[in-house]
């Protein structure tokens, strides 16, 4: 087995790890990130709707806690997008993650600043197109993630967008370990993403009842949220995903479903389960590796314990040693 792990990216930011936290909005703050950077991985801070003096703040507090590259994940539909990225350029930001959008328009820009710029794909045909509209590299994330999803399995999504594109692809979605890890690379993938592994991190700073719902999570315990809408969501199972769901199915009985009432019942429930730790109330959007997680450790263990183990399931040396 040839295993590529060339990503001129990676070489460039100067990481240890080919690791990449994922944006997660609320949840990706700047200690989170600056934690993950600092211990040889890529780290992101994740904006979703922020104004763009929330973004600078995260951003830098990150920059007290690390001089190591890092990231913000911008979410493109936003209607603070502009502000965002003129916080990212004026902060001296490395690298943007994009979601829910194209990120072309500001492509130009962000590249003339030095920035990396990687979009999240659930699919070949966007991927392509990013590559071609010039793009860094993708992100492929599959539908076992946490939070916004597509419909593609990382299995099958992440070889078909290695064998589309030309630029470096980074596996996302049902990663946990080194297992994981070394089942991406096989695909092709150059690096991953993960999520969810890191909310039960030291570093994090969710709630303690999220992380407890995480490290209590089976394999069976997420909920797909959005399903008829077009607004897919993974989350936990509660009180709030669950009526989510059956509200869904009963507008779709009706001759005019009024999904726009549905999505109101999620409206700040993100932020309700990160920061206040709403059990009945809050979404807790995580992946469905939610079952394999049963620690709170630091994050440079995490990184240590998941390479460590993924390059001996691969046969390849391990250089961070």
């Amino acid at each position: 087995m040839t295993i590529k792990l060339e990503n001129p990216i990676f070489d460039k930011l100067g990481m240890k790890y080919p690791i990449v936290e994922g944006g997660m909005t609320w949840a990706g703050t700047g200690v989170l990130a600056a934690a993950v950077s600092e211990a040889g991985g890529l780290g992101f801070i994740g904006t979703g709707y922020w104004h763009g003096e929330d973004v600078r703040r995260e951003v830098r507090r990150a920059k007290e806690l690390t001089d190591k590259p890092f990231g913000v994940n911008v979410m493109l539909m936003s209607r603070h997008i502009r502000e965002v990225f003129d916080v990212i350029l004026e902060e001296g930001v490395k690298v943007v993650a994009t979601g829910a959008g194209d990120p072309s328009p500001f492509l130009e820009e962000l590249h003339a600043a030095g920035i990396v710029v990687m979009p999240v794909v659930p699919s070949t045909s966007l991927a392509k197109m990013m590559e071609r509209k010039g793009v860094d590299a993708v992100i492929a994330e599959g539908m076992e993630s946490g939070g916004h999803i597509g419909q593609m399995t990382t299995m099958a999504l992440v070889p078909q967008v290695v064998d589309a594109v030309n630029i470096p692809v980074i596996a996302a979605g049902g990663i946990a370990d080194g297992r994981g890890a070394a089942a991406a690379l096989a695909l092709g993938a150059s690096g991953i993403q993960m999520g969810t592994r890191f909310l039960t991190a030291k570093e994090s700073e969710i709630h303690e009842n999220f992380k407890k719902k995480i490290l209590k999570a089976r394999d069976i315990d997420t909920i797909i949220t959005g399903n008829i809408s077009g607004s897919r969501a993974r989350v936990l199972k509660n009180k709030m995903a669950k009526e989510y769901v059956k509200r869904e199915v009963e507008e779709l009985q009706k001759p005019a479903p009024d999904y726009e009432t549905v999505e109101k019942l999620e409206s700040g429930t993100l932020r309700a389960a990160v920061q206040q730790g709403d059990k009945d109330g809050g979404a807790f959007m995580a992946g469905q590796i939610s079952g394999m997680i049963n620690d709170e450790k630091p994050v440079a263990e995490i990184l240590e314990d998941i390479w460590a183990q993924a390059t001996d399931i691969l046969g390849i040396p391990n250089t961070t040693k």
